[in-house]
């Protein structure tokens, strides 16, 4: 069974390098033409069932990729909850004692106001494997946030979370034994 991580097109927020979890943008027009190139080429692969995080930058990324391809909207593929530090930048919160907190841990402390890295996998491996069982062998296409792909990566693959950064619109292709 052959499945496609794609972390979703470009928003705003992710231009400005913000911490964008709960917030619900769209993707940039740039980034929409760039994944309908990429698709056009192949890169994201043939799935035969496609699984979605309901963010609208899911979304729009997922009707590029495979347009007119049923969605299942899994929730619990939604982004980490940063809390308190959403919508901002390092720049922003550069002297944060509670950014620099959460630097120190290496990303492992929850964050203000929000949810721990452990929180957040757990939760998504809920969700993961809800659609394995839908998938039910077929090949599966999880269009999502680099934190679910990083969540899900670090749990069936092993290595550290971060070990699984993706770029916007980047597609990791995992083959597993079912």
């Amino acid at each position: 069974m052959e499945l496609y991580f794609i972390r979703h097109g470009r928003t705003p927020g992710n231009k400005e390098k913000r911490y964008i979890g709960r917030t619900d943008e769209s993707i940039l027009p740039e980034s929409a033409a760039d994944l309908r190139e990429c698709a056009a080429r192949g890169k994201y692969g043939y799935p035969e069932v496609l699984f979605v995080s309901p963010m609208k930058r899911c979304i729009e990324t997922a009707d590029i990729i495979y347009p007119g391809m049923e969605m299942h909207i899994i929730r619990d593929f939604r982004e980490c909850d940063f809390g308190s530090f959403e919508g901002k930048n390092y720049r922003e919160l550069s002297g944060n004692p509670d950014y620099q907190k959460w630097i120190d841990s290496g990303g492992t402390m929850s964050f203000p106001e929000g949810e721990s890295m452990e929180e957040m996998t757990n939760r998504v491996m809920k969700g993961f494997y809800k659609a394995l069982d839908v998938a039910n062998g077929r090949d599966a296409a999880f269009v999502v946030h680099g934190g679910t792909i990083m969540a899900v990566m670090s749990r069936i693959d092993g290595g550290n979370f971060y070990d699984y950064q993706l770029d916007n619109g980047e597609c990791l292709t995992f083959s597993i034994m079912v």
